[in-house]
C-alpha cells in the first residue's frame, strides 16, 4: 500500500503563486511515477503535471511554462511550484502515483483544494 499526503494549497489572487507538495510512504518503489492531477466542480479530473524518477516531466497543455514539477527521490516527494495563477487553475489537486512493477496499481491523495480569485 501506498499513502500519499497533499500539502501547500490554498487562496491566491490572479497572477500569484503556490507550491503544492506530495509525499509518498508505503511501498515506493524508485521508477514510480508520480504527478499531480486537478479536479474542478463539474468536470473531469485531468492531469495536470507528471515526473518520473529521472526527472522526465509531462504537463498540461495551457499549465506549461506557468507549472513546474519537481522530485526529490531521496524523500519520494515530489512539488508542482505554480506560479502567474489565473482563474481557470482553481480546483481540487490531486497526487497520483503509478506503481513502476504492476502499473495497474494507481493511488490517490486526498487532495488539496487550489483556488485562485479574479
Amino acid at each position: 500500500q501506498v499513502q500519499l499526503v497533499e500539502s501547500g494549497g490554498g487562496l491566491v489572487q490572479t497572477g500569484g503563486s503556490l507550491r503544492l507538495s506530495c509525499q509518498a510512504s508505503g511501498v515506493v518503489f524508485a521508477n514510480d511515477v508520480m504527478g499531480f492531477y486537478r479536479q474542478a466542480p463539474g468536470e473531469e479530473r485531468d492531469l495536470v503535471a507528471i515526473v518520473t524518477s529521472s526527472g522526465a516531466t509531462n504537463y498540461q497543455y495551457g499549465v506549461e511554462g506557468r507549472f513546474t514539477i519537481s522530485r526529490d527521490n531521496a524523500y519520494n516527494t515530489i512539488h508542482l511550484q505554480m506560479n502567474r495563477l489565473k482563474p481557470e487553475d482553481t480546483a481540487v489537486y490531486y497526487c497520483h502515483l503509478v506503481n513502476s512493477v504492476n502499473p495497474g496499481r494507481k493511488y490517490w491523495g486526498q487532495g488539496t483544494q487550489v483556488t485562485v480569485s479574479s
